[in-house]
Parts: structure tokens; C-alpha cells; sequence
């Protein structure tokens, strides 16, 4: 007898639908093919054992098992329960007529019980586009693909469950939620506030000019300044995300299986902080069997690279496509994916191997040439795509001091979603630029024209500063994002002025 079931494959942040054909005829053996992996090659015990203790067998027959498209490398226990239920569905130990109208996956444990898959959202979202009536997973899942409006979601915590739905006709709730209600109700403000840093109003400025414009930004300071502190307080005045960037950031972590079970949809914007030990494919994503990096799982949210000299040069070097085109491209022979990685990269490095710079009274020091080593580790290939460099500096005792509390990330969000609003309808008619850092040549002259003096201004600082070429584009974006803040519909001398201070390395003597 010949029965098909339907399970799905994720490629990328896409899903694939997978024919699973199960034939069953006299004679004795198991063939699986269809290029299996090995998980999926070993399901047959898990399959034997959990039929076993549920009161079923596995038949004592020859079963070939097709799962098409045959030319398409399928991985991961995920198939557990689509072979399962296809083996007693030919077998007739079970009546499921309509077995071809559902998508089932789950992985199987010896009891029946089962266990969450990976990439249950965009396997809804598949599931939908091709027409199936419901989608059959284990309940860890069942809100995350039923984030997915117009599709059955069955979340089961055991076999028995689906094999009564199919055979008994035994109802199964299907798992319901609001969306947009679950979404706006979940909006709320990261662990971290800005009102918890003391001092440094210079740098919470720069911060906000850099979540306004979405601008990369890098931070130079010794140790203890509060660069960290600082970086990890940034999403906590990013604007909120629109209900279609969560769900293109909880599809991407969907993939890895790093969603959250009971919230179903992310709500906050990610932020990624890996270990300077990371390799170039953890960062960018890659591998046999290609998964997301950090940039990607950083998407719509904040990368964020503490003591950026010792990553190696050729971690740092592969972000520069990425950090360029907002998506990374990883090829293999028989394929491509493309994963999307729009993120704002935070770096903090000290400016010297000692941590400390031109201060006497520092406890260690570094030679000028040590300095130049340890900063030379940056290419400037890399700095051109960072939009502000600021130095931190140490925060005196009467500021650690004051029990004052400082501006909390709430009232600085608001100016920044203010910000972002005018930058919306400013490039509403360019398709992928949302926001001022996302310009080029063509946007800047556009929208970022200078009066004669501000002009003159500029002219000057680069020629006294000795600013290199590359810094003249980023201080026009970063001019036009503070004009944004201060609801200015020209850029002035002033905006120019503060813009300027934040090109620190770009400075004669920093890097050369």
C-alpha cells in the first residue's frame, strides 16, 4: 500500500515542502532514501520503540520511503513523527484519510512523547502558501507557528494524541492567538536603562544621534569608562519593532530554534554580543549545512563587539560585504541561501594594549609605536563603514556620586522614533532605505545640501583636522540625523560642528 504525508525542509529562513512516500508490500526490510541524513536514518529505532510503547508495532514488511524532492538533502529528527504516522497509516493500523491535508513534524522519544523543532514559523508560513488545511507539531511550537494567521495549528504532546485525531476522529483544539494583540502587549522596555548610567551625557548623545540615524558607532575608552554599559542600554531606545520586522526577526531565530516557546512573537529588537574568540562562519553564518551567524540573529536589532582589536583581521574583514548590502550570501555547490543581516554594529576597543591613553597618571602606560600596533588591527576598509567614532572617558567621583537620576531610556526613545518617523517619509520612495546611515552618494546630495557656510565650516575642519575622504560622507549622514533630532529642515553649522567631533579616528595620529 502507498501513502503520502507532507513534512517540510528549511533552506535559509525558507521552508520547502517534502512528499514523504511510504510503500508497503511483502517481504522483509527498511529502505530509506530520498538523501537522508544520518538523524533521520536512525528514526527507525525511535519510531520502533515509541510505536512499541503506545500500543502499536512497527510491521514486519519490506517499507521503501521515498522523501521527495529526492535531489534535496533533508537533516534533523524533525521527520520523526511525519514517518511514523505514514508507517501505521500503511500499514492499516490506523484510518487517516485526509492525512495529506495536514504538515507534520516532530521529533520522537521512545515513550511517544515529543520534542520541538526547529524553523516551525516558516514552516507555517510554507504550509499556508501551499494550501494545506493545518499543520500537526509538538506543542513547545504551537505558538510559534501560530503566529500564522489563516492555518490549523495542532500543538501534541504524544503520538497517541494525532493517531486518535486521524483514527478516532478525536478533536484537537487548534492553538489560537491574536497576533497583534499578543505583539502591542509585549512592547515593553528591555531589562536595561539609560537612567542607570551616570555621567557621560556626551556619549548617551552620540548613542541617540546613532539609534535616530541607524549609524554604526565605535567607542574608545579605557577600561571601566562604561562602554559596555552603555552598548548594552542601545536597543532600550531603538525605536519598537513594526510587526513585520518581528516577524522577519523571529523567522530568523525560528531556523536556529532560539525563540521563545510561550511569547511565540519577538518583541524586543536582538542583541548579539559574541566572544572575540568567534570564527569568521559563527559570525557571518555558513557551515556542511549552512545556519545564521550573529549578523543574522542581530537583524533589526544591535551587534555588538566588545574589545574590537582582538577579534582576528578575518573575522572582522568578511562583515564588510554584509555591513554594505544588509544581507549575506553563503554559496555551496548544489546551493545558495540568503540571510538577511540589517543591524547596527556597537564596537568598543581601549585606544592602546594597556588600556589607557596619554594619561600620566594611568598605572599602566604604552609607547606611541604600541599604540599604532594594537589600533592598526582595524582596516580602514572597516572603519569607513563605522559612521561615528567617540571617546569614552572615565566617570568622576561626584558624578558616581549623585543620587539624581538621569534621563531614562522612555523619554530619549520617544525623540528617536520622532527622528526615525521624518526619515520614513523622507525615503519613502526608495525601496531599501529606511533610514539616514542606509544613504549613498545619490541620497546625500539630495538631502544633505549645506549653505555656504556651513559649507566653509566643513571645508575647514577637514583641512585642520587633517580628516581623510571617507569621513566627508559620514559627517553629512550623522549632520543630517541631528537636524532630524532637533526638527531642523536644514542642516546648519552647528549640526556640522557636532557632527565633526564624532570622526575621532579619522583624526591625524589615531590611525595614520
Amino acid at each position: 500500500m502507498l501513502v503520502k504525508v507532507y513534512g517540510s525542509a528549511v533552506f535559509g529562513v525558507d521552508a520547502t515542502t517534502i512528499t514523504v512516500e511510504i510503500n508497503m508490500e511483502r517481504g522483509i526490510g527498511y529502505h530509506l532514501v530520498g538523501l537522508p541524513d544520518n538523524a533521520i536514518r536512525e528514526s527507525s529505532y525511535r519510531i520502533q520503540a515509541a510505536l512499541k510503547n503506545n500500543g502499536y508495532k512497527f510491521p514486519g514488511k519490506k517499507i521503501i520511503i521515498n522523501m521527495a524532492p529526492a535531489d534535496l538533502r533533508k537533516e534533523g529528527s524533525a521527520y520523526d513523527l511525519t514517518l511514523a504516522l505514514g508507517i501505521l497509516s500503511a500499514s492499516d493500523q490506523i484510518k487517516a484519510d485526509d492525512i495529506g491535508d495536514y504538515i507534520i513534524m516532530g521529533e520522537l522519544s521512545l515513550d511517544g512523547s515529543l520534542q520541538p523543532i526547529k524553523g516551525a514559523l516558516p514552516i507555517a508560513i510554507k504550509a499556508k502558501e501551499d494550501g494545506f488545511k493545518g499543520f500537526i507539531l509538538p506543542k513547545q511550537n504551537a505558538n510559534e507557528a501560530a503566529i500564522v494567521s489563516g492555518l490549523d495549528v495542532y500543538g501534541i504532546e504524544n503520538i497517541t494524541e494525532i493517531i486518535e485525531f486521524f483514527d478516532q476522529n478525536k478533536k484537537l483544539e487548534p492553538t489560537k492567538i491574536d497576533t497583534r494583540k499578543m505583539f502591542y502587549e509585549n512592547l515593553t522596555h528591555p531589562e536595561f536603562d539609560f537612567a542607570d548610567v551616570k555621567g557621560q551625557e556626551s556619549i548617551k548623545r552620540c548613542m541617540e544621534i546613532a539609534a535616530a540615524g541607524g549609524h554604526n558607532i565605535i567607542m574608545i575608552g579605557p577600561p571601566g569608562s562604561g562602554k559596555t554599559m552603555l552598548a548594552k542600554r542601545l536597543p532600550s531606545i531603538l525605536p519598537p519593532m513594526s510587526l513585520h520586522e518581528a516577524l522577519e526577526t523571529t523567522k530568523i531565530h525560528s531556523v536556529v530554534g532560539r525563540t521563545n516557546g510561550q511569547m511565540g512573537l519577538m518583541a524586543e529588537r536582538p542583541f548579539r554580543s559574541p566572544h572575540h574568540t568567534i570564527s569568521n562562519v559563527a559570525l557571518v553564518g555558513g557551515g556542511t549545512y549552512p545556519q545564521p551567524g550573529e549578523i543574522s540573529l542581530s537583524h533589526n536589532g544591535v551587534l555588538f563587539l566588545d574589545e574590537l582589536p582582538e577579534f582576528q583581521r578575518t573575522v572582522l574583514e568578511v562583515m564588510r560585504q554584509p555591513l554594505e548590502d544588509r544581507e549575506v550570501t553563503i554559496s555551496r555547490a548544489k546551493f545558495t541561501v540568503t540571510y538577511p543581516s540589517s543591524f547596527m554594529l556597537v564596537a568598543s576597543m581601549n585606544p592602546s594594549p594597556s588600556g589607557y591613553f596619554n594619561d600620566p597618571d594611568a598605572p599602566v602606560t604604552s609607547s606611541p609605536a604600541e599604540m599604532q600596533r594594537y589600533l592598526s588591527k582595524i582596516s580602514g576598509p572597516l572603519l569607513d563603514r563605522i559612521d561615528i567614532h567617540i571617546e569614552v572617558t572615565p566617570v568622576p567621583f561626584e558624578k558616581l556620586s549623585e543620587k539624581r537620576r538621569a534621563e531614562s531610556s522612555v523619554d530619549i526613545r520617544k525623540r528617536v522614533t520622532k527622528a526615525r518617523e521624518k526619515q520614513t517619509e523622507r525615503f519613502q520612495n526608495y525601496e531599501n532605505i529606511h533610514y539616514n546611515a542606509q544613504m549613498d552618494v545619490k541620497q546625500i546630495k539630495e538631502f544633505c545640501e549645506l549653505d555656504q557656510a556651513s559649507n566653509d565650516l566643513l571645508k575647514t575642519a577637514m583641512e585642520r583636522l587633517n580628516l581623510s575622504a571617507r569621513a566627508y560622507d559620514r559627517i553629512l549622514k550623522v549632520s543630517r540625523t541631528i537636524a532630524d533630532i532637533e526638527d531642523s529642515v536644514n542642516i546648519t553649522g552647528q549640526h556640522i560642528s557636532e557632527a565633526i567631533q564624532y570622526r575621532s579616528l579619522d583624526r591625524d595620529g589615531w590611525l595614520g
